[in-house]
């Protein structure tokens, strides 16, 4: 990225730290193309935890600087760092018992996770029967493709093999393609792999408006007045969603 367009406001923070995560949620709050793009998957992911039987916890996994606990104030936050969250919860091993959580949610922490297959196996183990896991995430599209290979500081490997990859850095390390390999690539290994498990919904979600708003790493370069007018134009482009889309809402659930 440019260096003129990179937000000023994370100047000097270290990725991953208390100070960046606080900073992040303060680009999302003020930037209104963002925080618009931001509510739609909070929705979602509160309708999935919604729809599941009503016992057990609600978990999110990788809080980092989001305001979902602000909609719903029973969600358990974590993160894999000190003083972040409420709670130090490695995607890898839940310190949950069995069939004791109604909902993990994520929202660009999938990819960051090193070993797909550990966090499927916890999932399967502490998810109550009906329970979910829902996600945002990168998108596999041909825009997505070609932007996040180019334009973005985290890789996109989607012709590696693996579900897992080498992290130093929880922040830094990552496949941005992990979701497509996992849901889609491979589905029925997936399917082989974890029985319990179903694939519900995987939906592409609005762009235009994420991709303008500079995301809560890039300057914020649209004035008010055309903010309204934005949202309209990205529901007119509905039709080219599966070409241009940059994230995808994923929702698996737990068999009763």
């Amino acid at each position: 990225m440019l260096a003129c367009l990179k937000e000023s406001s994370l100047k000097g923070l270290a990725p991953g730290s208390p100070g960046f995560f606080a900073a992040q949620k303060t680009i999302i709050l003020k930037r209104p193309l963002l925080k618009w793009c931001y509510d739609d998957w909070y929705a979602r992911l509160l309708r999935d935890a919604k729809s599941a039987p009503p016992r057990g916890v609600i978990v999110e996994l990788g809080s980092g600087g989001s305001y979902l606990k602000n909609l719903e104030p029973s969600i358990i936050t974590s993160d894999v760092a000190e003083n972040i969250a409420e709670r130090v919860i490695d995607a890898r091993s839940l310190p949950f018992a069995d069939n004791s959580v109604r909902a993990l949610l994520l929202t660009h922490v999938f990819h960051h996770i090193p070993d797909a297959d550990a966090f499927f196996k916890e999932a399967q183990r502490t998810l109550i029967p009906g329970g979910v896991i829902s996600m945002i995430e990168v998108a596999h599209t041909p825009f997505a493709r070609f932007f996040f290979k180019n334009f973005h500081h985290e890789p996109y490997e989607d012709g590696c093999k693996e579900w897992s990859f080498a992290q130093n850095h929880s922040m830094l390390d990552s496949n941005q393609a992990l979701s497509w390999m996992v849901f889609v690539r491979d589905r029925a290994e997936f399917e082989k792999r974890y029985p319990a498990l179903k694939i519900e919904t995987l939906v592409f979600l609005p762009w235009l408006t994420y991709l303008l708003s500079g995301g809560v790493t890039a300057r914020y370069l649209i004035p008010n007045f055309l903010n309204r007018p934005l949202i309209g134009i990205e529901r007119l482009l509905k039709p080219f969603i599966s070409i241009f889309s940059l994230h995808w809402h994923i929702c698996v659930r737990k068999k009763e």
